[in-house]
């Protein structure tokens, strides 16, 4: 008989109130267990930090790293489930996420429209730590986290989430929005407290949204912190409307080129503007995509070859970093997992925990990459007579 999925199996023993029936087989009775629960549906074969992180941090495996920073996240989640539901410290759900991974929750960022929760700093904790002998942070492991949630479709917060996602879908961007400067100043915060190097941000969805662009804001002012996206957002009217100008573009430079040549015109947009660019050191965050996810698997696209060569080397041109050429770039870990499947579970966070996940892992450059970090290399042009003063 084939093996039914964990997911299928889960949602057999669910009940009416969303609370999953687990029998008890030495005592004969059933105890009431949610879905959300950490060992219900949490990464079933993750250690604890123990003495032997001493000698050998389990942080240094990516696959580690990338389990914990999603449990991070889910834990937001549950924060403001938590909330919502009036939940009590003996029945809460979010700690359990972290403990595990000897993390506290320090602070929650709540939005200010409606008082929801969409993000929280995290902190190494130490006292857990030294009860299981664990003398000092494995390295690695980041002294302090910010962690964002995407769309939580809940009434309490589900209008400000979707104006965020709307907000996005029609400008590429989340500055506007109050949770763009709560996240950036909580990341400052943490980032001068501890200093860069043992700081990082992570997000999903929406979350992941906020946190490239937050990591983003930071990086040029020269603070990097490491990032992780999971299935960030690359899907936007303004993204497409590019793709349309750039076809149409191309189009009308065709067509120019099949008429009379006039040697004596020259249009502005055939003339050589010259790009200043400033050295920085090079800020490359983690991306998490899965391509059956039509939200975020635009990341994966490259060039399509519509430009001419001419054309695509100035759109393309390599940014400077300490003298150097360089490429925008992110590292991309693509879901590998064999066959299409569905949205919900394409998008879904629990798969970056999975036991049988297999990912492909490259330094991507790819069209949406460079557009997102490009203004990090590319000085304004309202900063470039003050930036050649200061050469």
């Amino acid at each position: 008989m084939a093996k039914r999925g964990s997911e299928e199996m889960r949602n057999e023993m669910v009940g009416a109130e969303g609370e999953i029936k687990v029998e008890n087989f030495e005592k004969g009775d059933v105890v009431e267990a949610h879905p959300y629960a950490f060992h219900v549906s949490g990464p079933k074969n993750v250690a604890s930090p123990n003495w032997r992180d001493l000698i050998n941090s389990s942080w240094k495996d990516s696959n580690y790293k990338r389990t914990v920073m999603a449990c991070f996240v889910q834990a937001v989640y549950l924060l403001e489930i938590d909330r919502q539901e009036n939940r009590t410290k003996e029945n809460v759900l979010a700690p359990k996420w972290l403990i595990p991974f000897k993390y506290k929750l320090v602070k929650t960022l709540n939005d200010e429209r409606d008082g929801s929760i969409f993000g929280a700093i995290l902190e190494w904790d130490r006292s857990a730590a030294l009860s299981d002998f664990v003398l000092i942070r494995p390295s690695g492991a980041p002294r302090a986290v910010v962690a964002l949630r995407g769309t939580l479709l809940k009434s309490q917060t589900m209008r400000r989430d979707i104006e965020d996602d709307l907000r996005f879908l029609a400008w590429e961007s989340l500055k506007g929005s109050v949770r763009f400067n709560t996240a950036l100043n909580a990341l400052k915060s943490i980032a001068t407290k501890y200093g860069s190097n043992n700081v990082c941000i992570v997000g999903h969805s929406l979350g992941a949204g906020f946190a490239l662009q937050v990591g983003k804001a930071l990086a040029k002012e020269g603070v990097h912190v490491e990032a992780h996206l999971f299935n960030p957002p690359s899907v936007s009217l303004a993204m497409s409307l590019r793709n349309i100008g750039e076809k149409a573009g191309f189009a009308w430079k065709r067509f120019k080129s099949m008429l009379p040549s006039n040697t004596d015109t020259q249009t502005s947009d055939e003339k050589n503007v010259p790009s200043f660019r400033i050295g920085l050191k090079q800020w490359v965050p983690h991306l998490y995509i899965n391509n059956s996810d039509y939200i975020c698997c635009s990341y994966t696209d490259q060039e399509n070859g519509l430009q001419d060569k001419n054309e695509a080397d100035k759109e393309n041109a390599k940014p400077r970093v300490n003298g150097q050429q360089v490429a925008a770039a992110a590292k991309l870990f693509l879901s590998s997992n064999k066959g299409k499947q569905k949205f919900l579970e394409a998008h879904g966070l629990e798969q970056w925990w999975s036991d049988n996940l297999e990912l492909q892992m490259a330094i991507s450059n790819s069209k949406l990459i460079s557009q997102q970090l490009k203004s990090l290399y590319t000085l304004p042009a309202s900063q470039l007579t003050q930036a050649k003063r200061n050469q």
